[in-house]
């Protein structure tokens, strides 16, 4: 053991320094011209003043005030922070989203995160994988059909702080469907009249009212369902003439559809 002695603005703060570091004991006394302590005792402490004191810090000023702090026993372990984000925001169904992100602090263990889907009001676990490296993660999930869901990460075992779970973006998952487009003014089946700026689309299966997601290119509307038809073999869905101008959609084709 080595001990070691140190000035500083009129007090003398002696440390002992073993093969671990700054972990042994700390003792501090008003310095004097002799080198001694104000109690007349040599600095040298025995073995027993320095386990009675193991690892705490006594600080003794000029005028003899005191000061103690006894250091933690061991590490503290903070709780997991998480952040992520994903790569896609629509995607065809057949097809992935990878959500990649990291988990701070950094630490020996790996972590397992987990990557939930809101459905039916509760949140399910649809894919999990374990950080690598520097604290990083990288998932991939497969919508398992057309439809929008909300997603989130979380870190497994962190309980219910919040900073270790994090909410994402929606993820829109479409199907392809055969479309063309229709116009001239008339009456709708689900009620109304068309006219040259009805947003709708007309379909023989969906009921009325029926919000429909489409997407062509990186173009993306939501319009309802407001007629019967068409009646043409092989197509699904008769697009309204200012639909059609919004998605910027030739005659006949196939769009990306999600309801």
């Amino acid at each position: 053991m080595k001990r070691a002695l140190e000035l500083r603005s009129g007090r003398i703060v002696a440390f002992a320094v073993g093969a671990a570091g700054l972990g042994g004991a700390w003792a501090a006394a008003p310095a004097s011209a002799s080198g001694q302590t104000a109690a007349g005792e040599s600095s040298n402490a025995s073995a027993d003043q320095r386990s009675d004191v193991r690892r705490a810090v006594v600080i003794t000023d000029s005028v003899g005030a005191a000061a103690a702090a006894v250091a933690p026993a061991g590490p503290i372990e903070a709780e997991p922070v998480v952040s992520a984000s994903e790569t896609k925001r629509n995607v065809l169904i057949g097809g992935s989203v990878a959500v990649h992100g990291a988990v701070e602090p950094v630490t020996p263990t790996q972590h397992t995160v987990a990557l939930e889907e809101r459905r039916g009001g509760r949140w399910h676990t649809v894919a999990r994988a374990r950080t690598h490296g520097p604290g990083r993660f990288r998932i991939h999930f497969k919508p398992a059909a057309a439809g929008t869901v909300a997603l989130r990460v979380l870190v497994a075992g962190a309980g219910s702080d919040s900073r270790a779970r994090q909410r994402l973006g929606s993820v829109n998952t479409f199907r392809q469907a055969f479309a063309s487009w229709y116009g001239g003014g008339g009456s709708l089946a689900c009620g109304g009249t068309l006219t040259d700026s009805t947003l709708g689309v007309a379909s023989k299966t969906l009921p009325c009212g029926t919000m429909v997601r489409i997407r062509l290119g990186r173009r993306t509307v939501r319009v309802p369902v407001v007629d019967r038809g068409p009646y043409v073999a092989g197509r699904e869905f008769d697009l309204t003439a200012a639909t059609k101008r919004a998605l910027g959609f030739g005659d006949l084709g196939m769009i990306w559809v999600s309801t």
